[in-house]
């Protein structure tokens, strides 16, 4: 099993708001879905629009270098922005959608579901990026809401950490578990996210998921991301420290 003895304080991970994460693993910087557009309404398929409510915490110019960007899908703007797209052209990696990776171009790479790259580390060991399966909205979802990919740090010293994408399908976080589990750290894409698809149906997962996810995966720790910054998350902090409460998890909840 993968250093799921390693302590949480190995592995520093920064919230920016939305899906933006900055996760030190190994020696590298791995980048979540990198938005950092200005609050404003944004097209997303013909006829529809996303609007963001509010700024990044971070300014792009600030983040330093990144190794890898990790992103789980390309075609939606609360996922990847304007400001992101160009962020994309100084990182020799981006792990994405194998669709995603055609759209891109550049350093752009596919990693299908359960596919690996191993990346070396500046110590000379290595990190094993696994792609995992992710459903953003209900069951048949894909060719409205498109390709999505989820991913799994994994490095002979170091915990695992799963970076879910956007996925609402908890049957899909039990294939994850099935694999890796007991994860050490999971980065989960929660809010609660509804938008007009699918009548209202969930295209992320809710509080109660997210808590279900966790114990799923026996996570210690839960880095809940993407369930603020955007009109479309119908659940956002508050129920995420009520429902772990509720739970008896809010010590395994950590929130920027």
């Amino acid at each position: 099993m993968t250093g799921i003895n390693a302590t949480n304080e190995q592995i520093a991970i920064r919230v920016f708001g939305g899906p933006s994460a900055l996760i030190e693993y190994g020696g590298l910087s791995f980048l979540t879905d990198p938005t950092f557009d200005a609050p404003g309404t944004y097209p997303v398929g013909v006829d529809r629009f996303l609007t963001k409510t509010a700024p990044a915490t971070i300014d792009p110019a600030d983040l330093g270098p990144i190794d890898v960007v990790l992103l789980s899908h390309d075609e939606h703007p609360d996922n990847l922005d304007h400001s992101g797209r160009a962020l994309l052209a100084d990182v020799p990696l981006v792990l994405t959608t194998p669709s995603g990776a055609g759209r891109l171009g550049g350093t752009a790479r596919p990693l299908a579901p359960w596919t690996t790259v191993d990346l070396p580390r500046p110590d000379g060991g290595t990190v094993t990026v696994t792609g995992t399966p992710a459903q953003h909205g209900p069951e048949g979802c894909e060719p409205i809401t498109g390709e999505v990919v989820g991913f799994v740090l994994t490095a002979a010293d170091l915990p695992t950490i799963y970076v879910s994408g956007d996925n609402a399908s908890l049957a899909v976080v039990e294939e994850i578990a099935a694999r890796f589990g007991p994860v050490d750290t999971a980065v989960l894409f929660a809010g609660s996210a509804r938008t007009i698809l699918f009548d209202g149906a969930l295209l992320t997962l809710d509080s109660a998921q997210t808590a279900e996810a966790a114990t799923i995966l026996g996570a210690r720790r839960v880095v809940p991301v993407h369930f603020d910054s955007w009109g479309h998350f119908t659940e956002g902090r508050d129920a995420l420290i009520a429902t772990f409460t509720a739970a008896g998890l809010v010590d395994r909840l950590q929130l920027a």
